[in-house]
């Protein structure tokens, strides 16, 4: 599936399940929201955190899809193409970066 793709089919859902698109800036909370959840997970799999009772039944790729989905949800309420965005990022990170990282004595 193509990031063009993800988005009509976000956008084919929430027409068809969803009523509407909930509001850019409820959106933006809820993102924010599932970023906290995949944090919590990330940090108790591979940080110094156990795991709670309630987080046992989290699961981390479910958590980035949520991430993910909402992502998809503000791109298309905002008109922006995902696809040429992070082409242009792609671009933009790799002409900034195209020798800092070889560089980087920490990473050596």
């Amino acid at each position: 599936m193509t990031i063009q793709e993800a988005q009509e089919q976000i956008d084919n859902w929430i027409k068809t399940y969803g009523v509407r698109y909930f509001s850019e800036l409820t959106n933006m909370a809820i993102l924010t929201e599932e970023v906290g959840e995949l944090a919590r997970i990330m940090a108790r799999t591979y940080g110094d955190q156990s795991f709670k009772e309630s987080d046992l039944k989290k699961n981390l790729a479910d958590e980035m899809a949520d991430v993910l989905w909402v992502l998809l949800c503000l791109a298309n309420q905002t008109g922006v193409d995902l696809t040429d965005a992070f082409q242009k990022n792609l671009e933009k990170k790799t002409k900034r970066d195209a020798t800092r990282h070889k560089e980087n004595e920490k990473l050596t």
